[in-house]
């Protein structure tokens, strides 16, 4: 079931490509072009990997958007209370940004399983108050003091003609796909997703499972911080207000049920494409990007409700 869901979804995009391609060959299909849409979707793969595993589990969170940008903001206070500029700044930058993504994503997975608050609820908690403690940190006004180092490599660098964010992005996709695929952590996350009582019951410590996965989904939103806060130069604190709906929709469009223990990391790195190909696309063509929103949302919608036809077929036999 999980390959048809990759194949129907990779069938999609192809499709989604082939038809720009026809409408505007010479200004779609152009290296230059693809590098763009790849960089316009590198800061969705890497949060949605960890979207991915928090979805498999059965949870959500909806707070990534807003952890990006806090991590952001503390990594560039740090940088700057350093000194703006050098290797070394950029490497605790870095460090920073994570382990401040992995802190909140920690708290979220204490809330949720030792105070039993519901994830939605936790997350979305999460989404004001991450925003809400970088505009205070920050007085409202976006941090800009950037090292050209930083910026140089991560931000505009490339690396055998591909960019740098887009390599941090590949491998953070492959690292979780082959962690999720072969490793007793994979096959966790898939019980705990499929009946979290069972997975008790067989001795697992689902508690400290969930934990960790959130945590690693605030990691890697820690990660996307630092990535934007190099590609932009600044920590754009009012650009990722629809992060958390945007990757929601990617995983779940590549096949991760909403309702756990379904989903493939090479499903999410094709569903996190369609709505890069779909923006890029439109524009080369003449139309409104907004029409972007509109197909993502049919998508989505459609997504679940096969889901949930599965699932019914399944409980029937």
């Amino acid at each position: 079931m999980l390959l048809g869901s990759a194949t129907d979804i990779t069938a999609v995009l192809l499709v989604i490509v082939a038809l720009f391609a026809i409408l505007d060959f010479g200004a779609f299909f152009t290296s230059a072009n693809l590098i763009n849409i790849l960089i316009n979707a590198s800061l969705l793969i890497v949060m949605g990997v960890g979207a991915t595993f928090v979805l498999i589990t059965g949870g959500v969170d909806l707070s990534v958007g807003s952890v990006l940008v806090f991590s952001g903001v503390i990594a560039g206070k740090v940088m700057i209370a350093m000194g703006p500029q050098g290797w070394g700044a950029s490497i605790v930058g870095v460090v920073v940004a994570m382990l401040a993504g992995a802190v909140w994503g920690a708290i979220n997975g204490i809330v949720i399983t030792k105070l039993r608050v519901p994830p939605l609820i936790t997350t979305l908690g999460s989404f004001g108050a991450a925003m809400g403690l970088a505009q205070i940190v920050t007085n409202g006004n976006d941090l800009k003091d950037v090292p050209n180092e930083l910026i140089d490599t991560l931000g505009v660098g490339r690396f055998v003609g591909l960019p740098w964010l887009v390599w941090v992005a590949l491998l953070v996709a492959l690292v979780g796909g082959l962690i999720l695929a072969l490793t007793r952590y994979g096959r966790r996350t898939y019980a705990i997703g499929s009946n979290a009582e069972a997975a008790r019951r067989a001795g697992m410590n689902v508690d400290r499972h969930l934990i960790s996965v959130y945590t690693v989904a605030g990691l890697l939103a820690g990660l996307a911080g630092i990535m934007s806060y190099a590609q932009f130069g600044s920590t754009t604190l009012s650009g990722h207000g629809t992060d958390n709906l945007a990757v929601i929709a990617a995983v779940v469009i590549g096949g991760t049920s909403l309702f756990g223990g379904v989903g493939t990391m090479f499903g999410t790195l094709v569903g996190t494409m369609i709505p890069a190909v779909l923006a890029n696309g439109l524009v080369i063509v003449g139309l409104n990007s907004f029409w972007r929103d509109f197909a993502v949302g049919v998508v989505l919608v459609a997504a679940v409700y096969l889901d949930q036809l599965r699932r019914r077929s399944r409980t029937r036999r």
